[in-house]
């Protein structure tokens, strides 16, 4: 008689979902925060130069004529299975809010939360993939707090440095910059049709691989060669994200459906009807301010919404900055999509 072990420990059987679509709706948020003010509160002379009134990645406060401390925080329940693996995309994910400002990291805090029955193994591999992605970063991971909590939670606080005058804000595109994104989308689909058992091993590694690369190179890119416009992709999709930064600077961002770069897998699962439930929130958040073109396939509209975790840099180009970007991200071995252009009107989000 052949003897069957111990089921593998398997850190998604504790979540309902995870990674960025876990996270609470960009439209839930808004009203939660509608008239909160406390970007007011005690800044002197206009120092406090993100916080809650704009939408944008992280918090800025500026120190002095050539010093900002950008500050940011982002966790959630696990997305994978490998528990270095995990540390290693929450710890991407929460480090992408600083290059997404321009900025460089200085350190970063854990954020954890673990069921007291978790493997001690499983806890001290997810810290040291989130330390080993710290220090690629070129910070520190300084120290941290950890709860109890039945189902596991991760993620990291950073705090970073930019220059006042040289950061990457959600507004400034202008009418007539090209856009421009630097990872594939589909992470949310891939791993919700993981956990369907309907994502092949190969397709959901190259998401893994996907989540777990930093942001740094292509956001230094971005600042050498003088872009101002720029956010990261991440739980209010494509859309949602783009939506931000074109409220932020009064201007309407047309996204060409037939030139989104899919992960492997991702249309077809789409297709499928495969979705996150975060994907629902980004719908309702874009719903209002959305023109879809007629003849734009479903499973691409369900890509532009999806969530996506440690997503890629989305950057308004001006023209004349466009060959000399393209020529550092070539020499860079940066991988870039160029999805759609920026245009006058009411401000909102088009997919034609």
């Amino acid at each position: 008689m052949t003897s069957v072990g111990p089921r593998p420990f398997r850190l998604t059987d504790l979540t309902d979902c995870g990674g960025c679509a876990a996270k609470l709706g960009a439209d839930v948020l808004a009203e939660a925060l509608a008239g909160l003010g406390a970007e007011a509160a005690a800044a002197p002379d206009g120092a406090l130069l993100a916080g809650l009134g704009e939408p944008d990645d992280a918090a800025v406060y500026r120190v002095s004529d050539d010093l900002a401390i950008i500050g940011t925080l982002d966790f959630f329940p696990p997305l994978v299975d490998d528990a270095r693996t995990f540390g290693e995309i929450a710890a991407a994910n929460a480090l992408s809010d600083v290059f997404a400002m321009g900025g460089r990291v200085l350190f970063a805090l854990s954020i954890a939360a673990f069921p007291e029955e978790l493997p001690r193994e499983v806890m001290t591999e997810i810290f040291a993939g989130a330390s080993s992605k710290v220090r690629e970063s070129g910070g520190t991971l300084a120290g941290g707090h950890t709860i109890k909590d039945p189902e596991p939670k991760y993620g990291l606080a950073v705090i970073g440095a930019a220059h006042p005058d040289h950061l990457l804000r959600k507004g400034g595109a202008r009418p007539g910059d090209r856009l421009v994104l630097t990872k594939r989308l589909g992470t949310g689909i891939l791993v919700s049709g993981s956990r369907q058992g309907r994502t092949s091993e190969a397709d959901l590694a190259a998401a893994i691989d996907g989540m777990r690369a930093l942001n740094r190179a292509a956001a230094d890119i971005l600042v050498e060669t003088g872009i101002t416009a720029a956010t990261d992709v991440t739980g209010f999709g494509l859309l949602g994200h783009g939506l931000e930064m074109a409220r932020g600077s009064g201007t309407r961002f047309t996204f060409e459906a037939a030139a989104l770069p899919a992960l492997g897998g991702a249309r077809d699962l789409a297709a499928t009807g495969i979705e996150t439930g975060g994907a629902a929130h980004n719908r309702r958040f874009v719903a209002g301010s959305l023109d879809l073109g007629a003849d734009v396939p479903a499973d691409l509209v369900t890509l532009a919404h999806d969530p996506q975790t440690s997503g890629g840099m989305l950057a308004a180009v001006g023209p004349d900055r466009v060959a000399p970007l393209e020529r550092a991200f070539e020499a860079s071995g940066i991988e870039r999509w160029w999805i759609g252009e920026v245009a006058s009107g009411d401000p909102g989000v088009s997919l034609v």
